[in-house]
């Protein structure tokens, strides 16, 4: 289903006309309004009128998360405070966190795109949209309740945790749309299977899931066990949250809403565009938020994009899954290792649990990468030397996919910590100051 066929399947010239459009608008309301950017703009010496062009955009100096945590709280708002009509924040686990103002038509923007985002996913008015996303300052479960208002579906606005009151919700309510993130998504499965619950016995037919990277082998694990089309979403606080992106029943890249996000890939090195097709960091401008415009914002993501028009019929630009983070990737031993690329080995190997963890240690001058992996109950009971072959058999299928000899340690069934949210897969326990 398509939501807005207008926006959605609009010819590349057309959009790129639009584009052009809002992005002069939204610089010169960005240089008028904000003296972050006012002084921004300055110091590179450009000005509104130099973007003549979708190319100009290049000229204009990159926005980073730092730049939004020393406006904090609201000196990056373009509006009056009196005409914000809701905040968000992200987390703020590594210093003050960024905050993101809302007027009331950019909820009406938010609620748009996510009604896109979840028609994507086959919504409409008949569906029962089962929210675990958390609700307040985190923007994913209020993004989804919007979108799902719009569309006229049923929300069930459960939020984050009480993972036994999700279940038997799930089942008492007949649930037909799952919003989470993956990892959690996973962990209600293993819940319903102790329970004694077949998928078959719910009625879930579609999964939108994000917040977190997650690879193509989790959500093969995810639909065979929750027996549910798995789509990703992307978003990020910084830019409106959840609805930046979303993926289609085609599967083979997430859809950018490109006339309300402009994105650019860049080499994080050199900070140079790149091509489309070529993998680098992808960079967002909002064209048509009030509250808090943001130029070229590095979203640290590693990604890349595909234009042309979609078997699904619609013509965004479409971004890859992302594979990992320009600034969380780990460097271990002279080699770049994403914590996706542990989880596709693991997921590889049959009945393996995609339950993991990393733990990165520096005990003399070389750095030590042990993953911590979840058995089954039946192999943690099982004898010595057939725990020695799994063991050497994860090492074998890790080394294959980053090239470096790791340790393994198997652990008990259900020991590893589970997440509610985003799931903590790295501990680096070496002081690299």
């Amino acid at each position: 289903m398509i939501w807005n066929r207008e926006a959605e399947c609009m010819a590349r010239d057309e959009m790129e006309e639009l584009q052009l459009k809002k992005l002069q608008e939204v610089v010169k309301r960005a240089y008028e309004n904000v003296s972050y950017y006012k002084k921004a703009f300055e110091d590179a010496d450009v000005f509104p009128e130099d973007i003549e062009t979708l190319e100009d955009i290049e000229k204009l100096p990159f926005t980073s998360k730092t730049d939004l945590r020393d406006a904090y709280p609201f000196g990056m708002f373009a509006v009056s405070p009196d005409d914000i009509v809701e905040v968000h924040t992200t987390s703020g686990t590594t210093g003050k966190p960024t905050v993101s103002g809302y007027t009331q038509n950019d909820l009406e923007l938010w609620s748009e795109v996510m009604a896109r985002a979840l028609s994507m996913a086959g919504g409409d008015r008949t569906d029962r949209i089962q929210n675990c996303y958390g609700y307040g300052l985190f923007t994913g479960g209020l993004g989804v309740h919007y979108g799902a208002q719009k569309i006229g579906a049923t929300v069930i606005p459960i939020s984050a945790g009480n993972t036994m009151r999700q279940v038997e919700i799930m089942q008492d309510f007949g649930s037909t749309i799952l919003t989470c993130t993956p990892s959690y998504a996973m962990y209600l499965a293993e819940v319903l299977e102790n329970q004694g619950v077949s998928a078959d016995k719910i009625n879930l037919k579609a999964g939108v899931f994000g917040a977190e990277m997650w690879t193509e082998e989790m959500r093969t694990e995810i639909e065979k066990r929750l027996n549910l089309s798995a789509l990703n979403i992307y978003g990020l606080t910084e830019i409106i949250g959840p609805g930046v992106a979303q993926e289609c029943s085609v599967k083979e890249g997430l859809h950018i809403f490109d006339d309300h996000f402009y994105p650019e890939i860049i080499n994080p090195d050199t900070l140079k565009a790149l091509p489309s097709g070529d993998k680098g960091e992808l960079v967002l401008t909002t064209l048509t938020r009030e509250g808090m415009p943001v130029i070229r914002f590095r979203t640290r993501d590693i990604t890349a994009l595909r234009y042309g028009q979609c078997k699904c019929g619609r013509t965004h630009v479409k971004m890859d899954r992302i594979t990992g983070r320009s600034d969380d990737m780990l460097k271990i031993r002279g080699v770049i290792v994403f914590p996706s690329q542990i989880e596709r080995a693991l997921l590889k190997i049959e009945g393996m649990e995609p339950q993991y963890q990393i733990i990165v240690s520096r005990p003399q001058q070389l750095d030590e990468l042990e993953v911590q992996v979840e058995t089954s109950p039946a192999l943690f009971s099982d004898e010595v030397k057939h725990v020695e072959e799994v063991k050497k058999n994860i090492e074998k299928h890790i080394h294959d996919e980053i090239g470096i000899r790791v340790n393994i340690s198997l652990v008990e069934p259900q020991s590893l910590p589970r997440s509610e949210g985003k799931a903590v897969r790295v501990i680096d326990k070496r002081d690299l100051k």
